[in-house]
């Protein structure tokens, strides 16, 4: 009655390769946690390219508003379509926000789309005035996307 027992395999032959196989897949966890930092981080400039723009938009609307406001009874003068010739006293602002005095500065994608000044309901005291400012970045319009805008209406009125 004596039977053999099978003689069992040592056991680091019987865990061979295993850690080889943890190590591939803590490589893949790894390697899913660094393209989803790549991700945040393109996410991120976006959002603050955006933001850039967006804050330039506002701060070139505003700075229009306060020229008009101190020229109120002129606030008529400052009408601008997006297309054809620049009003003498919107030139300069014309200038910054497209770029032209100097490319670096300037909202992107300005030069092509035009800020609107549009002016209703002018009397000889004022007007309302509405203030469109237009912008695109390289990328989205490569991709075909609908320009950004930034609008500001105030009634601007002078004694």
């Amino acid at each position: 009655m004596n039977r053999a027992m099978p003689n069992p395999r040592p056991i680091s032959r019987r865990q061979q390769g295993v850690m080889l196989l943890e190590a591939l897949i803590a490589i893949l966890i790894f390697s899913i946690g660094i393209l989803a930092i790549v991700g945040m981080q393109a996410t991120a400039m976006r959002t603050v390219t955006e933001s850039r723009s967006r804050a330039e938009a506002a701060l070139y609307a505003n700075q229009l508003l306060g020229q008009i406001w101190t020229d109120a009874i002129n606030a008529s003068q400052y009408a601008y379509p997006g297309s054809g010739a620049v009003p003498a006293r919107l030139q300069g602002w014309h200038d910054a926000v497209t770029g032209v005095t100097d490319p670096k500065r300037g909202l992107p994608g300005a030069d092509v789309l035009k800020p609107v000044v549009t002016i209703t309901n002018p009397s000889a005291q004022g007007a309302t005035v509405e203030i469109q400012v237009f912008w695109r970045n390289p990328e989205e319009t490569q991709q075909g996307m609908p320009p950004h805008n930034y609008t500001v209406t105030a009634a601007v009125y002078g004694n």
